[in-house]
């Protein structure tokens, strides 16, 4: 019997080698499940007050409808969106690179059920990837954003493409999953890094809308913690404009 009992400890322990030591934190790889488990339960009757919010976020339209269709930039190539065509009141939010890991930024959008997009550069991550796996399990999606944040047209198509699928390797590495939108650092681009990202298996480059009067289907970009504040703080600034101006927050990935 003890010999029986160390055999099976062994077996436990290669199996552990070969299939454990993936992600030194299990919770990135939880997935859309997790995600689709989150968004299936209304936020708590009060967490907008929490977050410094006069009244509960409205709640975006069911996402079962098709998703819009959107113009590819040339033969072969993603489509170039900063606003989703939709006539649904929805605008989207985003946020880039990764630099500020804000833990209460977990809580808010897991309590008010906030669809947000990150799109993630490797090098400014870091060791920081667990942050954004916590993110995953309550419902934010993780797209790409290169792995060293250069300016792409400064590179030829083989920088570029090196940039866009080492990144697309990483995160699926990290999470599971190959990223379908793609965000170029600073918004610059040209014809080499639209080519790339579709050889990359990018469906859409996604940029951003600056204007202040909101229309709907625009993307927004989200400051991280502008002007000093903490990336909650900036969140609640942004969905407070959202509020004022009457649309819903929607899942970005739901429409393209």
């Amino acid at each position: 019997m003890r010999r029986r009992g160390a055999t099976a400890a062994l077996l436990t322990g290669v199996l552990c080698l070969t299939g454990c030591a993936q992600s030194v934190d299990p919770i990135e790889r939880l997935g859309k499940k997790a995600a689709q488990k989150v968004r299936t339960h209304g936020p708590p009757a009060d967490a907008y007050r929490r977050w410094g919010l006069s009244a509960p976020l409205a709640a975006a339209p069911d996402p079962s409808a098709p998703r819009p269709a959107l113009r590819a930039a040339g033969p072969g190539l993603p489509p170039v969106v900063d606003r989703v065509p939709t006539r649904d009141k929805v605008v989207f939010l985003t946020f880039d690179d990764g630099a500020e890991r804000d833990p209460r930024f977990v809580d808010m959008v897991r309590e008010l059920r906030l669809p947000v997009s990150v799109f993630l550069t490797d090098s400014v991550v870091g060791p920081g990837y667990a942050h954004f796996g916590r993110l995953r399990a309550v419902g934010a999606s993780v797209q790409n954003h290169t792995l060293d944040h250069p300016y792409l047209p400064g590179l030829p198509y083989e920088g570029q493409r090196a940039e866009i699928c080492g990144q697309q390797e990483k995160l699926k590495q990290r999470f599971g999953i190959r990223p379908r939108l793609f965000r170029p650092p600073y918004g610059e681009y040209d014809g080499d890094t639209l080519r790339a990202a579709g050889d990359c298996g990018i469906a859409a480059v996604v940029l951003w809308r600056d204007a202040e009067r909101l229309r709907a289907g625009d993307i927004l970009h989200c400051p991280e913690g502008e002007g000093g504040g903490a990336l909650t703080a900036a969140t609640t600034g942004m969905l407070r404009r959202i509020q004022e101006q009457g649309f819903a927050v929607a899942r970005l990935e739901d429409y393209l």
